[in-house]
């Protein structure tokens, strides 16, 4: 056994109303990667905080290094050596990366900042990790991915021997992402520990030696080594089985609701699309990052307009001219980023839930009725399941499930014909993910074509009736439900003929 860096002990933590931790028990040992899991709500942010000096707790002890410590603030956690690495990364875009990562403790002679020390001591903890960025490299020019590099580079920079990470690989691509394990496996050779949070639980397995779960604010148990399977998780987070969230229902196909041939986007107008979606329909479209799957659906929603093509709805030519026109039809998108492209974070939730419905029921479609609001609103957070305390309290502060909740009520109250999904389960907890594919099977059954990009393929597998595989613009094959596996799907994506996996399959 390596010994324990930190220790926590019976911790404890109320807000208003709300137990958020009871009687938690952690601990992380020198030089490991301990994974703390659990569905939103289940206290992970604040036991994080608590550990970080950004909280206090109210019941239970934290002892750091063999010593019992309380940390009045986030820079005395730092003092001692643990670190925060917050989701919205802390950087200053306008400055080098060495400026960043000194950032407040700049060397100085005389009042001025010796610039190249700084350079010079920034390059040494970048080589540290095994990143070759010179270390002037303006920030504002990098990668998400390297950005990250930047942020680890500078709690090391503070002599950090616990990191705690905070879905790190959110906006990263795989091969970002890739790089963040290599940098933390380095970290777990030189002794520094990391706490680890993620929803990507393939990601968990993957570099996690430990992994301790809560569940409702209390512990829910823990798995280690080669117990880190992915049901074993599922099944600690939400107290049932993975079996249990795809509860697929193939719906007798109706007629054709959407027809899109010769359909050219913007990113890639060298390849057309063909394909339909008919009623009561739940359809998959996979692909790597960059395959196209995103600007074919805003070009259906009429967010980027097509370079060409022919799109029909309800047999009839579909030629929207902006998205008030589409919505206006019924095809309706839930897009990939809520915080920017979804949601309105500085709004109430009711407001949110309101916002494409303010037109059809103001009265005389000018005076918003604030009775009517109130109504679809809590219609909404009802039906979907959102919580929150009131429809008043601002969107920024829910958990991102429930975000995404919002974004889908907000559309499901138009009572759309055909509902667009981008990665619609990205960055939510599983329970929520349930939720949501209880919803999308709900809308086929009551005949509503379903389109949705997804790149966990585990998803498209557990929910699509069909998938569209797309490979650098095109479609590369489609596959039926009979035909569907994870190999079959990343052999279009990747390239491989999809004569030769049907070939294959039969």
């Amino acid at each position: 056994m390596k010994p324990s860096l930190l220790v926590a002990k019976g911790i404890g933590k109320s807000f208003p109303g709300v137990k958020a931790l009871q009687g938690v028990n952690l601990h992380v040992q020198q030089g490991e990667v301990l994974a703390v899991l659990g569905e939103n709500g289940a206290g992970k942010s604040t036991l994080m905080k608590i550990l970080a000096g950004l909280q206090h707790a109210d019941e239970g002890t934290v002892e750091w290094q063999g010593r019992e410590l309380v940390f009045t603030s986030a820079a005395a956690a730092m003092q001692s050596g643990i670190v925060l690495i917050h989701q919205e990364l802390n950087l200053s875009e306008n400055l080098s990366a060495a400026a960043n990562v000194f950032l407040g403790r700049e060397p100085q002679r005389w009042g001025f900042i010796k610039k190249k020390t700084m350079e010079q001591g920034a390059q040494v903890l970048l080589d540290r990790l095994g990143f070759g960025l010179p270390s002037h490299s303006p920030v504002a020019s990098l990668s998400p991915g390297k950005k990250q590099i930047i942020e680890i580079a500078k709690a090391l920079a503070t002599d950090a021997r616990l990191l705690i990470m905070d879905e790190p690989t959110a906006s990263l691509s795989q091969a970002e992402a890739d790089l963040l394990f290599a940098v933390i496996y380095r970290l777990k050779s030189e002794g520094v520990s990391v706490i680890y949070i993620s929803h990507r639980l393939q990601e968990i397995a993957r570099v996690a030696d430990r992994v301790t779960v809560l569940r409702d604010g209390a512990n829910a148990g823990e798995l280690a080594g080669e117990e880190i399977q992915h049901d074993a998780m599922v099944r600690l987070m939400v107290g049932r089985a993975m079996s249990d969230f795809y509860q697929h229902q193939c719906h007798p196909r109706g007629e054709e609701l959407l027809r899109v041939e010769s359909l050219r986007t913007r990113a890639h107008p060298q390849h057309s699309l063909d394909f339909s979606l008919f009623k009561g329909e739940i359809v998959g479209v996979a692909g790597l990052v960059g395959a196209g799957r995103t600007e074919m659906l805003e070009a259906l929603a009429a967010i980027v307009p097509p370079a060409s093509g022919q799109v029909w709805l309800h047999q009839s030519v579909y030629h929207p001219k902006n998205p008030r026109e589409a919505i206006a039809q019924g095809v309706m998108l839930v897009p990939e980023d809520r915080k920017h492209h979804g949601l309105v974070l500085d709004f109430s939730v009711q407001d949110n839930l309101n916002l494409p419905s303010l037109e059809t029921q103001a009265r005389g479609f000018v005076f918003r009725d604030a009775s009517a609001e109130r109504k679809l609103a809590e219609s909404q957070r009802e039906q979907l399941q959102i919580k929150t305390s009131h429809g008043g309290q601002l969107a920024r502060v829910l958990s991102g499930g429930n975000q995404q909740k919002i974004v889908i009520g907000k559309w499901l109250a138009r009572q759309p014909n055909i509902l667009l999904l981008d990665e619609p389960t990205r960055g939510i907890d599983v329970g929520a993910k349930r939720e949501i594919y209880q919803w999308m099977e709900r809308l086929a059954s009551e005949g509503i074509g379903v389109l949705f990009v997804s790149s966990d393929l585990e998803e498209i597998l557990g929910v699509a009736d069909r998938v569209l595989v797309m490979h650098e613009g095109r479609l590369a094959g489609e596959l039926t439900r009979d035909a569907m596996s994870e190999e079959s799907i990343m052999r279009l994506a990747t390239g491989i003929s999809h004569e030769k996996i049907i070939s294959q399959i039969s």
